[in-house]
Protein backbone atom coordinates (compact mmCIF):
# COMPACT_ATOMS: atom_id res chain seq x y z
CA UNK A 1 0.00 0.00 0.00
CA UNK A 2 1.37 3.37 -0.99
CA UNK A 3 2.55 5.42 2.55
CA UNK A 4 0.88 8.35 3.67
CA UNK A 5 1.79 11.67 2.22
CA UNK A 6 1.61 14.99 4.73
CA UNK A 7 3.27 18.06 3.59
CA UNK A 8 5.31 18.32 7.49
CA UNK A 9 4.95 15.73 10.28
CA UNK A 10 5.65 17.06 13.78
CA UNK A 11 6.74 14.88 16.66
CA UNK A 12 7.86 15.53 20.26
CA UNK A 13 8.86 13.83 23.05
CA UNK A 14 10.08 10.67 21.86
CA UNK A 15 12.27 9.78 25.13
CA UNK A 16 14.37 6.94 23.33
CA UNK A 17 16.37 5.44 25.84
CA UNK A 18 13.83 5.49 28.86
CA UNK A 19 11.58 2.72 29.43
CA UNK A 20 8.41 4.00 28.64
CA UNK A 21 9.03 5.20 24.86
CA UNK A 22 6.71 2.80 22.77
CA UNK A 23 9.87 2.73 19.79
CA UNK A 24 7.73 -0.26 18.29
CA UNK A 25 4.99 2.29 17.35
CA UNK A 26 7.02 5.04 16.48
CA UNK A 27 9.02 3.49 14.06
CA UNK A 28 5.69 1.64 12.46
CA UNK A 29 4.53 5.10 12.24
CA UNK A 30 7.77 6.72 10.46
CA UNK A 31 7.58 3.46 7.99
CA UNK A 32 4.30 4.22 7.04
CA UNK A 33 4.20 7.85 5.98
CA UNK A 34 6.22 10.09 3.73
CA UNK A 35 7.00 14.00 4.28
CA UNK A 36 8.52 16.96 3.12
CA UNK A 37 9.45 18.33 6.38
CA UNK A 38 9.84 16.27 9.54
CA UNK A 39 10.63 18.37 12.67
CA UNK A 40 11.33 16.54 16.30
CA UNK A 41 10.02 19.29 18.35
CA UNK A 42 12.83 18.02 21.29
CA UNK A 43 13.28 15.13 24.31
CA UNK A 44 14.15 12.46 21.34
CA UNK A 45 16.78 11.21 23.14
CA UNK A 46 16.28 11.36 26.73
CA UNK A 47 19.39 11.54 28.24
CA UNK A 48 18.47 12.25 32.04
CA UNK A 49 17.73 8.90 31.67
CA UNK A 50 20.57 7.01 29.84
CA UNK A 51 22.96 8.96 32.28
CA UNK A 52 21.33 7.08 35.16
CA UNK A 53 21.09 3.51 33.68
CA UNK A 54 21.95 2.45 29.59
CA UNK A 55 19.12 1.53 28.02
CA UNK A 56 18.62 0.79 24.47
CA UNK A 57 16.56 -1.82 22.64
CA UNK A 58 17.09 -2.49 19.30
CA UNK A 59 13.62 -0.97 18.73
CA UNK A 60 14.72 1.96 19.78
CA UNK A 61 17.92 1.65 16.83
CA UNK A 62 15.00 1.35 14.32
CA UNK A 63 13.55 4.71 14.91
CA UNK A 64 17.05 6.37 14.20
CA UNK A 65 17.22 4.24 11.45
CA UNK A 66 13.93 5.19 9.91
CA UNK A 67 14.66 8.92 10.71
CA UNK A 68 18.11 8.98 9.00
CA UNK A 69 16.65 6.99 5.87
CA UNK A 70 14.00 9.66 5.55
CA UNK A 71 16.36 12.49 5.34
CA UNK A 72 18.56 10.22 2.81
CA UNK A 73 15.59 10.65 0.79
CA UNK A 74 14.81 13.57 0.44
CA UNK A 75 12.69 14.60 3.40
CA UNK A 76 14.16 17.37 5.24
CA UNK A 77 15.14 16.61 8.94
CA UNK A 78 15.44 19.64 11.46
CA UNK A 79 15.60 18.49 15.52
CA UNK A 80 14.98 20.88 18.28
CA UNK A 81 16.23 20.45 21.25
CA UNK A 82 14.34 19.88 24.09
CA UNK A 83 15.52 19.77 28.09
CA UNK A 84 16.15 15.80 28.05
CA UNK A 85 18.42 16.16 25.10
CA UNK A 86 19.49 19.66 26.36
CA UNK A 87 23.48 18.71 25.29
CA UNK A 88 22.48 18.76 21.35
CA UNK A 89 21.77 22.46 21.97
CA UNK A 90 25.81 23.48 21.39
CA UNK A 91 25.56 22.27 18.04
CA UNK A 92 22.67 24.11 16.59
CA UNK A 93 22.99 25.52 12.90
CA UNK A 94 25.27 21.74 12.29
CA UNK A 95 23.44 18.89 10.27
CA UNK A 96 24.62 15.25 11.71
CA UNK A 97 23.34 13.07 9.34
CA UNK A 98 21.38 14.56 7.42
CA UNK A 99 19.33 16.05 10.66
CA UNK A 100 20.12 19.91 10.85
CA UNK A 101 19.79 21.32 14.57
CA UNK A 102 18.49 24.33 15.87
CA UNK A 103 17.55 25.55 19.17
CA UNK A 104 14.18 26.97 17.51
CA UNK A 105 13.10 27.18 13.82
CA UNK A 106 10.40 28.70 11.80
CA UNK A 107 8.17 26.83 9.36
CA UNK A 108 5.60 28.48 7.01
CA UNK A 109 2.32 26.34 5.79
CA UNK A 110 1.09 26.28 2.82
CA UNK A 111 -1.44 28.66 2.93
CA UNK A 112 1.19 31.05 4.36
CA UNK A 113 1.13 30.97 8.18
CA UNK A 114 4.39 31.16 10.17
CA UNK A 115 4.62 28.72 13.13
CA UNK A 116 7.20 29.33 15.42
CA UNK A 117 8.27 25.68 16.39
CA UNK A 118 9.81 25.51 19.64
CA UNK A 119 10.07 22.70 22.35
CA UNK A 120 8.86 25.09 25.35
CA UNK A 121 11.39 24.20 28.16
CA UNK A 122 12.41 27.98 28.50
CA UNK A 123 8.86 28.62 29.06
CA UNK A 124 8.12 26.31 32.33
CA UNK A 125 9.73 28.04 35.20
CA UNK A 126 9.95 24.77 37.21
CA UNK A 127 12.11 23.39 34.54
CA UNK A 128 14.28 27.22 34.75
CA UNK A 129 14.27 27.88 37.66
CA UNK A 130 14.00 24.37 40.15
CA UNK A 131 15.83 21.99 38.27
CA UNK A 132 15.46 19.19 41.22
CA UNK A 133 12.21 20.12 41.57
CA UNK A 134 11.85 19.06 37.79
CA UNK A 135 14.06 15.91 37.99
CA UNK A 136 11.87 14.60 41.14
CA UNK A 137 8.67 15.43 38.74
CA UNK A 138 9.79 13.55 36.20
CA UNK A 139 11.18 10.56 38.27
CA UNK A 140 7.25 10.52 39.61
CA UNK A 141 6.19 10.31 36.03
CA UNK A 142 8.21 7.44 34.65
CA UNK A 143 6.98 5.76 37.85
CA UNK A 144 3.78 6.29 37.21
CA UNK A 145 3.89 5.32 33.36
CA UNK A 146 5.54 2.19 34.96
CA UNK A 147 2.68 1.27 36.51
CA UNK A 148 0.32 2.18 34.11
CA UNK A 149 2.00 -0.01 31.71
CA UNK A 150 1.03 -3.32 33.66
CA UNK A 151 -2.70 -1.74 34.59
CA UNK A 152 -2.90 -1.75 30.53
CA UNK A 153 -1.53 -5.17 29.95
CA UNK A 154 -4.69 -6.57 32.08
CA UNK A 155 -7.09 -4.00 30.47
CA UNK A 156 -5.71 -5.54 26.85
CA UNK A 157 -6.34 -9.46 28.35
CA UNK A 158 -9.65 -8.24 29.16
CA UNK A 159 -10.53 -6.48 26.10
CA UNK A 160 -10.22 -2.96 27.44
CA UNK A 161 -9.43 -0.16 25.77
CA UNK A 162 -6.04 1.88 26.67
CA UNK A 163 -6.20 4.44 29.96
CA UNK A 164 -3.54 6.48 30.86
CA UNK A 165 -3.06 6.55 34.42
CA UNK A 166 -0.73 10.02 34.40
CA UNK A 167 -3.03 11.71 32.09
CA UNK A 168 -6.24 10.87 34.81
CA UNK A 169 -3.68 12.12 37.61
CA UNK A 170 -2.94 15.45 35.64
CA UNK A 171 -6.92 15.98 34.71
CA UNK A 172 -7.74 15.61 38.15
CA UNK A 173 -5.11 17.68 40.24
CA UNK A 174 -5.74 21.64 39.98
CA UNK A 175 -2.93 22.68 40.23
CA UNK A 176 -0.83 20.64 37.34
CA UNK A 177 -4.19 22.23 35.22
CA UNK A 178 -3.13 25.50 36.41
CA UNK A 179 0.70 24.39 35.33
CA UNK A 180 -0.79 23.55 31.87
CA UNK A 181 -2.64 26.61 31.28
CA UNK A 182 0.21 29.48 32.29
CA UNK A 183 2.37 27.28 30.04
CA UNK A 184 0.20 27.57 27.30
CA UNK A 185 -0.25 31.16 27.77
CA UNK A 186 3.53 32.14 27.74
CA UNK A 187 4.16 29.94 24.52
CA UNK A 188 1.15 32.06 23.27
CA UNK A 189 2.76 35.55 24.26
CA UNK A 190 6.21 34.45 23.18
CA UNK A 191 4.58 33.88 19.67
CA UNK A 192 2.54 37.08 19.42
CA UNK A 193 5.41 39.23 20.44
CA UNK A 194 7.76 37.75 17.33
CA UNK A 195 4.79 38.67 15.33
CA UNK A 196 3.62 34.31 14.55
CA UNK A 197 0.79 33.31 13.46
CA UNK A 198 0.97 30.26 15.81
CA UNK A 199 3.56 27.84 17.90
CA UNK A 200 4.29 24.43 17.44
CA UNK A 201 5.49 22.72 20.83
CA UNK A 202 6.04 19.80 22.70
CA UNK A 203 7.04 19.29 26.53
CA UNK A 204 4.31 19.11 28.56
CA UNK A 205 3.18 15.99 26.92
CA UNK A 206 -0.83 16.73 26.26
CA UNK A 207 -1.94 16.70 22.55
CA UNK A 208 -3.58 19.60 21.84
CA UNK A 209 -4.83 22.72 19.02
CA UNK A 210 -6.03 25.38 20.04
CA UNK A 211 -7.40 27.65 17.39
CA UNK A 212 -6.59 31.54 17.37
CA UNK A 213 -9.85 33.48 18.73
CA UNK A 214 -10.72 36.60 20.47
CA UNK A 215 -8.54 35.85 23.97
CA UNK A 216 -5.98 33.71 22.10
CA UNK A 217 -4.18 35.94 19.31
CA UNK A 218 -2.27 33.14 17.60
CA UNK A 219 -2.90 29.44 17.24
CA UNK A 220 -1.55 26.83 19.88
CA UNK A 221 -0.22 23.37 18.42
CA UNK A 222 1.18 20.67 21.13
CA UNK A 223 3.14 17.16 19.24
CA UNK A 224 2.06 15.05 22.40
CA UNK A 225 4.09 12.47 22.92
CA UNK A 226 5.58 8.96 22.35
CA UNK A 227 4.95 7.34 25.67
CA UNK A 228 1.44 7.25 26.02
CA UNK A 229 -0.76 9.55 23.45
CA UNK A 230 1.47 8.45 20.53
CA UNK A 231 0.25 11.48 18.90
CA UNK A 232 1.58 14.03 16.08
CA UNK A 233 0.72 16.44 14.26
CA UNK A 234 0.41 16.04 10.29
CA UNK A 235 0.37 19.39 8.10
CA UNK A 236 -2.23 18.65 4.87
CA UNK A 237 -1.42 19.90 1.23
CA UNK A 238 -3.66 22.95 2.23
CA UNK A 239 -1.60 24.26 5.20
CA UNK A 240 -4.52 22.14 7.47
CA UNK A 241 -2.59 21.01 10.54
CA UNK A 242 -4.37 18.22 12.33
CA UNK A 243 -3.38 15.73 15.32
CA UNK A 244 -3.46 11.93 14.34
CA UNK A 245 -3.28 9.30 16.81
CA UNK A 246 -0.17 7.58 15.07
CA UNK A 247 -0.38 4.31 16.81
CA UNK A 248 -4.11 3.65 15.92
CA UNK A 249 -3.49 4.99 12.33
CA UNK A 250 -0.72 2.43 12.37
CA UNK A 251 -3.09 -0.83 13.10
CA UNK A 252 -5.47 0.73 10.45
CA UNK A 253 -3.09 1.10 7.39
CA UNK A 254 -2.51 -2.83 8.28
CA UNK A 255 -6.04 -3.78 9.07
CA UNK A 256 -6.50 -2.19 5.25
CA UNK A 257 -3.51 -4.34 4.33
CA UNK A 258 -4.74 -7.74 5.52
CA UNK A 259 -7.93 -7.28 4.26
CA UNK A 260 -6.09 -6.12 0.87
CA UNK A 261 -4.44 -9.54 0.82
CA UNK A 262 -7.38 -11.45 1.89
CA UNK A 263 -9.43 -10.08 -1.43
CA UNK A 264 -5.79 -11.04 -3.77
CA UNK A 265 -6.11 -14.63 -2.32
CA UNK A 266 -9.62 -14.92 -3.34
CA UNK A 267 -8.84 -13.66 -6.72
CA UNK A 268 -5.89 -16.09 -7.09
CA UNK A 269 -6.06 -19.12 -9.67
CA UNK A 270 -6.01 -22.25 -7.85
CA UNK A 271 -2.51 -23.00 -9.33
CA UNK A 272 -1.49 -19.73 -7.73
CA UNK A 273 -2.48 -20.74 -4.68
CA UNK A 274 -0.84 -23.74 -4.68
CA UNK A 275 2.18 -22.57 -5.40
CA UNK A 276 4.96 -22.79 -2.69
CA UNK A 277 6.24 -19.41 -3.31
CA UNK A 278 2.95 -17.33 -3.18
CA UNK A 279 2.51 -17.37 0.80
CA UNK A 280 6.38 -16.28 1.71
CA UNK A 281 6.01 -13.15 -0.80
CA UNK A 282 3.13 -12.22 0.65
CA UNK A 283 4.53 -12.46 3.56
CA UNK A 284 7.80 -10.57 2.95
CA UNK A 285 5.76 -7.23 2.09
CA UNK A 286 5.62 -6.85 5.92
Amino acid sequence: MPKLHYRAVFVSDLHLGSNGCRAGELASFLKHIKCDSLYLVGDVIDMWRLRQRWYWPEKHNRVVQRILKMARKGTRVVLVPGNHDEHARPYAGLSFGGVDIKLETLHTTADGRRMLITHGDQFDLVVKHARLLSIIGSWAYDNLVRINHYYNLGRRAIGMPYWSLSQAVKDKVKSACSYVARFEEALLDEAARGGYDGVICGHIHKAQILRADDERPVDYYNCGDWIESCTALVEHDDGTIRLVDGAALVEQLKEQRRSLRAATRKTRSPQDNASPHSAPAAEAAD
